[in-house]
């Protein structure tokens, strides 16, 4: 009877295949520093290429074998796929290599249970955890299927697989009734700051694109940022006065490729800031060859949390690292689409507030303006009359703000 490792160490041997994905370096890296982050070591690499994962073990026979080979050639002791693994073939893989396998989205789900900071984020981790573990209850743990036994043990025929799945579903609940008294007094919050008729401004990208280290540069705030996937967890928002007023922008946590949808539920509440707000800042890599995958995904998470209408504008981060110049970019209409800037040299910042001031004078000439009906959108458009759209974006397949035309725009 197979029981899993006991436990799993540092010394990891990662594995990444080729499934005709593309950008299969990218990903090697980035899984890589998933792995640095949640605190191991890449001891060995191991590739491949297959048309579809096997049934039974993901990689095939063959390919264990090489990464049971690789395990002891290195002396590792853990094993960490870039993909995501269903309970059975977890199970046989670890049957097979005698040591602990952990899949994507377990190891994210690590790396956010060591960052979690606050008493929600601790929390929502909490519930994405078991939430995951939910589904390795069956086929992976086969002691749990024996029945409880001896003196003063023996209970009314429930096994050990239905007691585990009942306490994860009552504490599964609780977490769930914690979260939403945390959520209403969230709402009220929002509320307020909707009263006091401020701009609300979300900072959102691609973990590690730099959002923590250009939100410390706008608002002088103290958020931890580091040169690390998920170094950010907890939403924090600080309020900034631009030429024409006060805008408050939240700094959100980083969106990747795969995200497990476990983490997306749990993290469902927090994130809904980001669907409240009344512009999106989204930041992007610019030295990233994979940036445009890292746009795509992004955009693909916006759409599951309901954000994917809120105007966006792009910002392109770290310009120094391809020693391009700081900029504005518009469309021929004049709509503000990009910015160019460097959060961590400060080029570009003054850009940045340059567009946020705009944005504020567009949103305060749009409440004092006629509503216009749709119909009559083009014919009741003068230069001046001030009001704004969301218009597609070409390029990244999201929306961007379309501010007023002001006078002296072209």
């Amino acid at each position: 009877m197979f029981e899993r490792p006991a436990s799993g160490g540092e010394r990891a041997v990662v594995v990444q295949l080729d499934f005709g994905q593309g950008a299969i370096e990218e990903r090697l890296a980035e899984l890589k520093l998933l792995v640095s982050s949640a605190g191991a070591t890449v001891e060995g690499v191991v590739q491949g290429r297959r048309a579809a994962p096997d049934p039974a073990l993901f990689a095939g026979r063959g390919k264990v074998e090489e990464i049971a080979e690789t395990l002891q050639a290195h002396a590792a002791d853990l094993v960490i796929f870039n993909h995501a693994l269903s309970p059975a073939q977890q199970r046989n893989l670890e049957k097979n290599l005698a040591c602990r396998v952990v899949d994507r989205s377990a190891l994210i789900l690590d790396i956010f249970a060591q960052r979690a900071k606050s008493h929600e984020g601790k929390l929502q981790v909490e519930l994405a955890q078991l939430s995951h573990l939910s589904t390795r209850l069956v086929r992976g743990w086969t002691h749990l299927e024996r029945q409880k036994g001896g003196i003063g043990l023996r209970g009314p025929g429930e096994t050990q697989l239905e007691t585990d799945r009942r306490l994860l579903g009552n504490r599964v609940k609780l977490l769930k009734t914690r979260l939403t008294r945390l959520e209403k007094q969230r709402n009220t919050r929002r509320r307020a700051r909707a009263r006091g008729d401020v701009l609300s401004v979300s900072l959102v990208g691609y973990t590690n694109a730099g959002k923590s280290t250009l939100f410390n540069a706008l608002t002088k705030a103290n958020a931890y940022a580091a040169d690390q996937l998920f170094a950010t967890l907890d939403t924090t928002s600080r309020r900034l006065f631009v030429g024409s007023g006060n805008v408050v922008i939240s700094d959100t946590v980083g969106f990747i490729r795969d995200l497990p949808h476990a983490l997306v539920a749990a993290f469902h509440a927090t994130l809904e800031e980001t669907a409240h707000a009344d512009l999106l800042l989204h930041v992007v890599d610019a030295a990233s060859e994979d940036r445009a995958a890292q746009i795509a995904a992004v955009n693909a998470v916006l759409g599951e949390i309901g954000a994917a209408d809120v105007p966006q504008i792009q910002v392109w981060n770290k310009v120094d690292l391809t020693h391009a110049a700081a900029a504005i970019g518009r469309d021929d209409c004049a709509r503000i689409e990009r910015v160019f800037l460097s959060a961590r040299t400060g080029d570009g910042l003054d850009l940045l507030r340059a567009v946020l001031d705009e944005t504020v004078q567009a949103a305060s000439v749009r409440e004092i303006a006629p509503v216009v009906p749709a119909s009559d959108a083009d014919e009741a458009f003068t230069p001046g009359a001030g009001f704004r759209v969301s218009t597609p974006n070409p390029d990244s397949g999201s929306r961007v703000l379309a501010g007023a035309v002001l006078p002296g725009d072209k």
